[in-house]
């Protein structure tokens, strides 16, 4: 599988956000707004996340059809993968 553009990106923007954070406890923000950022970074990662599944499911998926071979090992993988990314 191939990480596109747009997996990239949203990578780049947690980074920025963790960044961020870090730039607020060095000034000293409170905790609530520490917090608050450190949510939308990790719901931002487990977003993240499902793309890359989502995308390494669709193909493995169309290259098991391609050969004639069974899909059903695949969706259980990326079940395991996103039960184990939470």
């Amino acid at each position: 599988m191939e990480y596109n553009k747009e997996m990239k990106n949203r990578l780049k923007r947690i980074e920025g956000q963790i960044k961020g954070v870090l730039g607020m406890i060095e000034q000293g923000k409170d905790c609530k707004s520490v917090i608050t950022q450190l949510t939308a970074a990790r719901n931002a990662m487990n977003s993240t996340i499902a793309v890359i599944v989502s995308a390494n499911l669709e193909h493995c998926v169309r290259e098991s059809i391609e050969k004639g071979e069974q899909t059903d090992q695949h969706v259980k993988e990326a079940v395991h993968l996103l039960v184990k990314s939470r």
